[in-house]
């Protein structure tokens, strides 16, 4: 059989290829991506990490709380104060008259004691009181009673010495230490009114200043205390190593140099109180020693004194410095400021004779001399060293009311003379404006004013200085903790007269020290030195008599001021006697510190004696 042809097969269109391959189909996922992984374990372990804080937080808040705060309590932040040491007080050649040592108080409590010791408390508190009794010399029985009171806190022991306070505690761990400071005062009541006194203060915890230079310098003195901030634990002054927050270091006081000489101090102090003793003036007698170049004070002395290594004891009185703080009317060494201006303004000359009668009328006051005479013929020199109350009126009369006024301020009288000792008094002269009739008959006498010890001397150191007064001062220098000296700016003087004048007063003066026949002799020929011309005046003021208010007849202020070697003067001393039995000079006094201070400093004698002056004329 024949098999049929194959079928022709159907053309098929022809499709054109594109050029660009489409996209490709999307792949199934098999799982999340890596970044989307480290999200949800990040949101985890958050969440997980705020859970365990919440859980922790609620812990402590409730289940360790009052763990925690009993934990606390047993630490804490405390204070502690670094003490600065108080600055030492020295004399002008460096010895010691103020400084401070170490001390300790000893301080326990009581009731933690009886607390803690329990069934043992009586042996133990009673080896405690006999150990404190032996270490400290104090009544054992006072101390038992301490040691047995219900009370927090009690001082064992105000002062004692660091190793004896640490050997106590090293025994008694119930003892603690309270540092102390304890000032020492070597030459005891040598310059005390000066230097003054300090004591501890427990409420500032540290030495404080209480009177004289210790007060008024007490900022320059004490320094700045420093301060520590620690841990501690509870129940213990034990500082927590490496606890400290924050330190500030103490800044510790400054020394400061007196100009005082501390063998002249006391020297003239004991030859004072000597005086005062024997004469039985009042304890407020005083005397003062100065440079007559640059007004330093190197002695100032009082007739009583207190001893500031046992302060308790003082009185009021004894704490005083008259010198300075307590003025007098100066009596007849005023006069130096009625010769002064008649000299300075030309209306007299030391050798012009004035014919002196025994009384003198101004306006509704009589005034008369100590003595009693007719018409007398005296020099100026003699009406000065004769100490003649009328021809000092009579001289004053000449200068005129203004002028002797203006010298009075140019002394510096009427004015504290800022010489760096707490409570100077400034005296009192009436201004010119409220003078009476019969108060130019007073004053040119020396009565109707008042001045201190110190600013008497002042007066005389200005004659003795070629007519310069400085004002004095007692700080010669302050030294800081640095080794910094300061020393403070001198003064600015003032010319009170001219060289010329105070040449002549000088001079003038020399004859109240001069003894010679025919009543030529001065009134002060007891404060002669041999071998030196001295130049001098006394003065006495009669004082008011509380009773009436009027001058007494019967008590006075007896003073003497004075220079050495009078042509060439190295010091001026000055006087007071207040009330001596009998109107006792004060001359003698001014005689054994001029001999001490000539001997002492080898000064060299008189070329020539003072010459005999012509007190009164034929």
């Amino acid at each position: 059989m024949t098999s049929a042809p194959p079928r022709p097969r159907a053309a098929r269109a022809v499709r054109r290829i594109p050029t660009q391959r489409p996209p490709a189909p999307p792949r199934r996922s098999t799982g999340p991506a890596p970044y989307s992984r480290r999200l949800k374990v990040g949101r985890i372990l958050l969440v997980l990490a705020l859970g365990v804080a919440t859980l922790k937080l609620v812990v402590v808040q409730t289940v360790q709380a009052g763990a925690l705060n009993a934990a606390s309590s047993r630490q804490y932040t405390t204070d502690i104060a670094l003490p600065a040491e108080r600055g030492e007080i020295v004399d002008r050649n460096g010895n010691p008259l103020a400084f401070s040592v170490a001390a300790s108080a000893l301080t326990t409590n009581p009731r933690l004691i009886a607390a803690t010791k329990k069934a043992g408390t009586a042996q133990y508190v009673g080896e405690m009181a006999t150990a404190v009794a032996e270490a400290t010399g104090q009544d054992r029985n006072t101390l038992l009673g301490l040691l047995t009171s219900d009370r927090p806190y009690v001082v064992l022991a105000k002062l004692v010495d660091p190793d004896v306070a640490k050997s106590l505690q090293d025994r008694f761990k119930d003892i603690a230490i309270a540092r102390r400071e304890v000032r020492q005062y070597p030459a005891g009541d040598t310059a005390a009114n000066v230097v003054g006194a300090a004591a501890w203060n427990a409420e500032e915890d540290k030495l404080t200043g209480r009177v004289g230079l210790e007060s008024s310098q007490d900022n320059a003195l004490a320094g700045s205390e420093g301060l520590r901030i620690v841990d501690t634990a509870e129940g213990s002054d034990a500082v927590i190593p490496g606890s400290t927050r924050y330190e500030r270091p103490a800044i510790q006081g400054s020394n400061v140099q007196l100009t005082l000489d501390s063998d002249l101090q006391y020297t003239v102090q004991k030859a004072l109180s000597d005086y005062v003793a024997k004469t039985g003036a009042k304890p407020t007698s005083s005397a003062v020693v100065l440079d007559s170049r640059t007004a330093q004070v190197l002695a100032i002395a009082n007739g009583e004194t207190f001893d500031p290594n046992d302060l308790a004891d003082a009185t009021p009185q004894q704490l005083a410095n008259p010198a300075v703080q307590s003025p007098f009317e100066p009596g007849s060494v005023n006069k130096i400021v009625t010769m002064s201006a008649a000299l300075e303004y030309g209306v007299a000359t030391p050798d012009e004779v004035l014919t002196v009668p025994g009384q003198i009328k101004v306006a509704d006051r009589t005034i008369n001399d100590a003595w009693v005479h007719g018409p007398e013929h005296y020099t100026l020199t003699g009406v000065l060293a004769k100490s003649s109350n009328v021809g000092t009126i009579m001289t004053a009369q000449k200068v005129g009311e203004q002028r002797f006024a203006d010298m009075l301020t140019r002394f510096g009288l009427g004015t504290p003379t800022g010489v760096g000792l707490p409570g100077e008094s400034g005296g009192q002269v009436p201004p010119i404006a409220t003078w009476s009739g019969s108060t130019f008959g007073n004053l040119p006498i020396g009565q109707g004013l008042s001045m201190t010890t110190l600013q008497m001397a002042g007066m005389y150191q200005a004659v003795a200085n070629n007519g310069l007064r400085i004002p004095p001062r007692i700080i010669a220098s302050t030294t800081g903790p640095d080794g910094v000296r300061s020393v403070p700016p001198a003064p600015q003087g003032v010319q009170v007269v001219s060289p010329h004048t105070a040449q002549e007063l000088r001079t003038m003066l020399t004859a109240v020290t001069q003894k010679a026949p025919g009543g030529q002799s001065g009134t002060g020929p007891a404060a002669a030195v041999p071998g030196y011309q001295v130049a001098g005046k006394t003065g006495t003021a009669q004082q008011v008599d509380p009773r009436c208010g009027c001058y007494s007849a019967s008590t006075y202020w007896i003073t003497f001021a004075g220079m050495l070697p009078a042509q060439d003067p190295r010091y001026v001393i000055a006087i007071m006697l207040d009330a001596p039995k009998g109107g006792t000079s004060a001359a003698p006094l001014f005689h054994d510190i001029a001999t001490y201070l000539a001997q002492r400093e080898k000064l060299p004698v008189s070329p020539e004696p003072a010459p005999i002056q012509t007190l009164v004329a034929p």
